[in-house]
């Protein structure tokens, strides 16, 4: 798959088939995410693979918008170590550029995903926080529930123009 037909045809999936993704897909989808770019290369991320389904159904149960959580066969939760790295006021922007090319790794692989937030809401960092056993040192980013997809890919088209300016505003 090339990779405009990846970011075009890339969905919030909230619906998994009963399949597991095997462990070299969750490494090549962690690998692309680790080739994200990030302030002075800091790199702060770390990830947290979650096949365990007692975890996924406590994450499920409370998360607002991570019901989905339960039925997927993994959920990979974005964290940093903000501290630790140069140019630590980035680590939003770093692990959010790594969220994303999870996701359309996902999609390269005809896997599905959607990106559940934690950061900067306290109550919902603060479950994953408990649930995972996070040292206090690290940050939750994003929850992003993967899969085989119930229903299949299309292609959306968002473009708006009216929406793009040129030099100035």
């Amino acid at each position: 798959m090339d990779i405009f037909e990846a970011l075009f045809t890339r969905r919030s999936i909230r619906k998994y088939l009963p399949k597991p993704v095997s462990d070299e897909d969750i490494t090549l989808l962690l690998k692309a995410a680790m080739l994200a770019p990030s302030a002075n290369n800091g790199q702060p991320w770390h990830f947290v693979v979650v096949r365990d389904e007692a975890v996924r159904k406590a994450l499920a149960e409370r998360h607002p918008y991570a019901k989905m959580a339960a039925g997927a066969p993994v959920v990979i939760v974005v964290c940093a170590e903000p501290d630790e790295h140069k140019g630590a006021e980035f680590w939003v922007q770093d692990c959010s550029a790594a969220t994303q090319n999870l996701m359309l790794a996902a999609r390269g692989k005809n896997l599905g995903s959607v990106w559940c937030g934690l950061y900067p809401r306290e109550d919902r960092e603060g479950v994953v926080r408990e649930i995972l056993n996070l040292p206090p040192h690290i940050r939750a980013l994003s929850l992003v529930v993967i899969g085989h997809c119930e229903q299949p890919f299309s292609e959306a088209n968002r473009f708006s123009a009216e929406k793009i300016h040129y030099e100035r505003w």
